[in-house]
């Protein structure tokens, strides 16, 4: 049996710089390894390893490219509109317990942010 340790999200982008500093500013992610060609960045959380399979993304929503869950998507949106990024679902409660929306990264990446609703 083999044990998956991790899974990493790797965002084709033309520069590592916008994308970099887009996530750096939203999510307040930091730079944990830079080779110029590819930057990751992590915050101190720990997390189960997931990956979804989807035939659409809830709602009638195209599948997002990433899902990152946060602890207070309001915020996170607040702090979209103010930096003027692209949101393309609004803020919603959703029937399954989130609360989310959805914006496209400066790689055009589809993005669901979320929080579980208590």
């Amino acid at each position: 049996m083999v044990t998956v340790k991790r899974i990493v999200a790797n965002i084709a982008a033309p520069s590592t710089g916008e994308p970099t500093e887009f996530y750096r500013r939203l999510f307040d992610l930091d730079i944990v390894m830079d080779h110029g060609w590819i930057v990751t960045l992590a915050s101190d959380e720990t997390a189960r390893v997931q990956l979804s399979v989807a035939t659409e993304g809830g709602s009638g929503t195209p599948v997002p490219d990433l899902s990152i869950e946060v602890d207070d998507a309001d915020a996170v949106y607040e702090n979209a509109k103010g930096l003027g990024y692209d949101i393309v679902y609004p803020l919603t409660d959703e029937p399954w317990g989130v609360r989310r929306f959805f914006l496209k990264d400066p790689a055009g990446k589809l993005l669901n942010v979320l929080s579980h609703r208590s």
